[in-house]
């Protein structure tokens, strides 16, 4: 039976509003200045964007300072376009992520979900242990756009794959695009390995709740939501 207080927190997904002040950046295939069709889009748009979003494995493999000056909190979903989602959210987008979980749904269902440029990722949690936060948690219900799609485990420790991709992008604030994966065996049966970035506000309702919305671009024609929820369970 799907749970009343999840779909209350689903209720409440007006995003605050933010100042464009954060929205630009360097990113492989990033939406910036006006006319900027909105990054749910831009994800759509794979293949077409494939060689323009190349850029962030150069960004990635550059010996250089970071390009991200801020402590925004920076959420990627990424996965092989026939294989499952991964989502990893960094506090600090200069060190590894504090939550990293792979989602039971194929990349394939989240451009399926995209289409009304609206997408809500809700974990929810019966697990209450001893002196942990909220995202340190590790069993999740996973809710998209209100259906409960299955359950994840929280990674104590990034796969091989996971830590690539952060590194690919740790120089990346927002886009949308495709990466080279390790293995050509594994990109050849599973398909290209896709990902979406983006800056979120990070709204902590109360110890057993969080949740983030994403920054739009500046000059985005049409607002895009973007919306991950957690919740624990009393």
């Amino acid at each position: 039976m799907e749970s009343p207080s999840l779909f209350s927190l689903l209720r409440h997904t007006t995003a605050p509003k933010k100042s464009s002040k954060g929205s630009g950046g360097s990113g492989g295939g990033g939406s910036k200045g006006k006319g900027g069709g909105g990054l749910l889009r831009m994800f759509k748009l794979l293949p077409m964007l494939t060689t323009g979003c190349k850029m962030a494995a150069l960004l990635g493999s550059l010996h250089r300072k970071p390009l991200l000056t801020d402590r925004a909190t920076t959420v990627t979903l990424f996965g092989y376009r026939k294989a499952r989602l991964c989502l990893a959210i960094q506090e600090d987008p200069h060190r590894p992520p504090v939550f990293v979980v792979e989602l039971p749904m194929l990349t394939t269902a989240l451009h399926r979900e995209m289409a009304s440029d609206m997408l809500r990722i809700a974990l929810e949690t019966e697990t209450r242990s001893h002196k942990k936060r909220l995202l340190e948690e590790y069993v999740w219900a996973v809710y998209c756009n209100g259906r409960k799609v299955g359950y994840s485990i929280r990674r104590k420790n990034m796969s091989e794959e996971e830590a690539h991709v952060m590194q690919l992008l740790r120089g990346v604030s927002m886009g949308a695009g495709v990466l080279p994966s390790l293995s050509e065996k594994e990109s050849a049966a599973d398909g290209e390995l896709t990902y979406i970035r983006a800056r979120f506000d990070r709204v902590v309702g109360s110890k057993d709740s969080e949740s983030f919305y994403m920054i739009n671009p500046e000059g985005a024609s049409s607002p895009q939501e973007l919306s991950i929820f957690f919740l624990r369970l009393r």
